[in-house]
């Protein structure tokens, strides 16, 4: 399954409400922004579906619901079936790599049980000795070349409940970025939020041990917080209160409960920083995208 240009309009036509109606039917799409057009981009296998369903509904103001095979032979015409799991995947290629590397890492290094494979990944390289780990400072290490280690522990976990949870909202967060800006912008956004929360932790905590994609979710938290603030477009729309959720968590794990209850230490200038950038390039993205629109 390909991406293709399902429609080309001005900037003029008001797309909000049928990309509500995609948003709906969990139809996988993007919006784009060429000159004076914008760009409607889906599935290949969709798109001849997509223009039909326009062409009745342009304002999106449809009550559909999905096709339910019990109600007849032409029950399907109604709406494009609502895409699999794999579909949703192949549309979102970024978010679903990045998930699929935090997989393999984890089964590489044990979810962080395995020293050996575990300091592939680690923000600074280490050596154990006896009951120790002793970290070669970064600069040394970026003079040789591992620049990667910038990057590579939002790929480390540690523990199955911190994979899945981390999984569960890049996923919901990383899909809604991909399919209104594109795999490009979301893959710049994760890289660019994982090297800030990354040294945000070293500088303040020192050396030590620390990943997983929560920084990197605070980062896409912000950028789409601020950027649908200036720029509303209802496929950003969080569900209500996820925004009030995580920014009360983030307050939580700052009073150290956490740590104190014996859940494990918490990283939170990751947190914290991925957050400020997050909500930086969302002030950016929204204001450029908001004058577009008013120009």
């Amino acid at each position: 399954m390909n991406i293709i240009e399902v429609m080309r309009l001005p900037l003029a036509v008001d797309l909000s409400g049928f990309i509500q109606l995609l948003q709906r039917l969990q139809v996988p799409h993007r919006v784009s922004e060429e000159g004076e057009s914008q760009v409607l981009w889906a599935p290949d296998t969709l798109a001849e579906q997509v223009q039909q369903l326009y062409q009745r509904y342009p304002d999106g103001n449809a009550d559909l619901q999905l096709a339910d095979p019990a109600d007849g032979p032409d029950a399907g015409e109604r709406a494009p079936a609502q895409p699999s799991l794999a579909a949703q995947a192949k549309a979102c290629k970024v978010t679903a790599l990045t998930l699929l590397l935090c997989l393999v890492v984890a089964g590489l290094t044990g979810l962080g049980e395995n020293f050996t494979t575990l300091r592939w990944f680690t923000f600074l390289d280490f050596r154990v000795q006896g009951d120790y780990l002793y970290f070669r400072p970064l600069a040394e290490g970026l003079a040789q070349g591992q620049w990667w280690r910038l990057v590579s522990p939002m790929l480390l976990h540690f523990g199955v409940l911190h994979l899945a949870m981390n999984s569960l909202w890049f996923w919901e967060l990383g899909k809604r970025i991909e399919l209104r800006q594109g795999a490009g912008a979301l893959l710049g956004l994760t890289l660019l939020f994982s090297v800030v929360s990354n040294l945000a932790q070293h500088f303040t905590s020192g050396p030590g041990l620390f990943g997983g994609l929560s920084g990197v979710l605070y980062g896409l938290l912000g950028h789409i917080w601020l950027y649908q603030w200036l720029a509303p477009n209802r496929f950003f729309a969080l569900p209500k209160g996820v925004l009030v959720m995580m920014l009360i968590w983030l307050v939580v794990c700052l009073t150290g409960v956490v740590g104190t209850l014996g859940l494990g230490q918490i990283a939170n200038a990751a947190h914290v920083g991925g957050l400020l950038i997050g909500c930086l390039t969302g002030l950016l993205g929204g204001a450029l995208a908001r004058r577009k629109l008013s120009a």
